[in-house]
């Protein structure tokens, strides 16, 4: 018997190929239910100091238009003016909680949203219910 060295055997990987595809279907299924029971002793905080609550403003609009701010109602065009008034000593890095009925008009909210924008405070943010 005489080899033909010319010859190029072709490998066939394709059953290999399947096997790893399974082992990994397998590894990605089982990896996220595998529960580690390490005992882990966490270092004990200082309790010299409470964290502080952040102070912050909250400005209500209900479904009439009418603005609650400070424990005091105003008028939607009204509101401008004497939240500037209101605002020019207060310290603009606060965060703005706005709350607006989900019935207000979308423009009615914008003006609320910018009025506060133009006052100098930064962090506004409309709270929703979700």
């Amino acid at each position: 018997m005489r080899y033909q060295w010319d010859d190029n055997p072709d490998l066939n990987i394709t059953p290999l190929v399947d096997i790893m595809l399974v082992l990994m279907a397998i590894l990605m299924v089982t990896a996220p239910t595998i529960i580690y029971q390490e005992k882990i002793t966490l270092p004990k905080g200082s309790k010299t100091e409470t964290l502080q609550k952040v102070k912050s403003i909250e400005i209500r609009m209900d479904r009439n238009g009418v603005i609650y701010f400070l424990k005091e109602k105003y008028r939607i065009f009204s509101f401008p003016d004497r939240f500037l008034l209101k605002t020019e000593s207060m310290d603009k890095n606060i965060p703005v909680y706005i709350r607006a009925d989900e019935r207000l008009r979308y423009k009615d909210v914008m003006f609320l949203l910018k009025t506060v924008k133009e006052a100098g405070f930064s962090k506004v943010s409309l709270v929703t219910d979700g």
